[in-house]
């Protein structure tokens, strides 16, 4: 992963004011309460009490200190200034130049407690934070990046260079995929290891590798589909390719991986470093089981639906001819049915001789 992973607009909007703050932020990183105010009341002169104020506010919204400390947006100076009941004065740009300004940095923070990043603690601290995220997501360096700026803000942290904090970003990024690389090819065989290199090989007389033909699913629903569909699974089950329960892999992880190996070329992942090349190659059998499994169960779900859609239409149509059938001969059924009742009839009467004829 290259070191330098920030854009140029990036990189100028790092630790700066980028346009005037919301009214939100105004009310939460610009608001000084009464502590504030009895520290501020200490300076001489309204330019350093002024001065004192932007610094103090500026390094709780960005989290350092300016080099030009009232280089900030008007709103800023407005909403500090009516707190301290005091008018922008046209000569508070002098305060810029002074040393005085040094020395309210220093005194900011020592009283408010902000600290440096090499302190060891710190580091510690959003290291093992850091190292948490890379190995449960898959975000992007530049939204590690935003993220660590966050923490650093939050837990009154100076903020470093903007290239001190992105070689910090690459080392630990690093450290996560070797760490990921090494679990994933613990535990595989020699033999295993040779199966799955040997699929990146391209036979003599194909234009495909056996990946290649191992990322093509079933695209239609027939009977050889079905056949092709299991023999896919068959020969990735016989790679016997099993994950080390004991690593604790995340799934995410694993599957950024499979995804990879789903969409690089042949010739991509060829290059890959032999551990990383190891790694993709487990990561994409291993989530190729199931979904090779889910495909051959559509397959065949598709195949026995229409099976018995045809059964379930035969089986209408030849009762619709019964009925044409029955329907058709209907004068000879009405004739047979009263002889059929006559004779029950006659049979009740003889079992019962004490009903008469003309009894009512």
């Amino acid at each position: 992963m290259p070191v330098s992973f920030l854009s140029n607009e990036q990189r100028e909007s790092y630790g700066r004011y980028t346009g005037a703050p919301s009214l939100d932020d105004l009310a939460r990183y610009f608001h000084l309460d009464d502590s504030d105010l009895a520290l501020i009341a200490q300076k001489r002169g309204e330019h350093n009490r002024l001065g004192f104020a932007v610094q103090l506010c500026t390094v709780r919204y960005l989290g350092t200190f300016l080099e030009d400390p009232l280089t900030v947006p008007t709103q800023v100076l407005h909403t500090l200034a009516k707190q301290l009941r005091i008018a922008i004065i046209p000569d508070a740009h002098l305060y810029s130049a002074s040393r005085q300004r040094l020395q309210h940095a220093a005194e900011i923070q020592t009283h408010y407690g902000y600290v440096e990043i090499t302190e060891r603690q710190i580091g510690f601290h959003l290291t093992r934070w850091l190292y948490a995220i890379c190995w449960t997501g898959t975000d992007r360096p530049t939204v590690l990046f935003e993220r660590a700026v966050t923490w650093l803000v939050t837990h009154k942290v100076l903020l470093p260079g903007s290239s001190t904090l992105e070689r910090y970003i690459a080392r630990l990024r690093s450290r996560v995929e070797e760490r990921l690389w090494l679990a994933l090819g613990r535990g595989i065989s020699s033999e295993q290891q040779g199966r799955l290199e040997s699929l990146l090989l391209v036979p003599l007389g194909s234009r495909s590798s056996p990946l290649d033909q191992l990322r093509k699913g079933p695209v239609m629903v027939s009977s050889r589909s079905l056949v092709i569909a299991l023999m896919r699974l068959h020969s990735v089950r016989e790679l016997g390719i099993r994950l080390p329960a004991a690593a604790r892999i995340p799934a995410t992880r694993v599957a950024a991986l499979a995804r990879f190996a789903g969409a690089a070329k042949v010739s991509a992942i060829l290059r890959l470093p032999n551990p990383r090349r190891l790694a993709t190659l487990v990561a994409f059998v291993h989530c190729l089981e199931a979904s090779a499994q889910d495909d051959g169960l559509e397959v065949l779900e598709v195949l026995l639906r229409e099976l018995f859609g045809d059964a379930i239409k035969a089986d209408k149509k030849s009762r619709l001819r019964t009925l044409k059938g029955s329907r058709s001969g209907g004068g000879n059924a009405g004739q047979r049915l009263p002889d059929v009742a006559g004779h029950q009839f006659a049979g009740w009467r003889s079992a019962h001789p004490i009903v008469r004829e003309d009894s009512t």
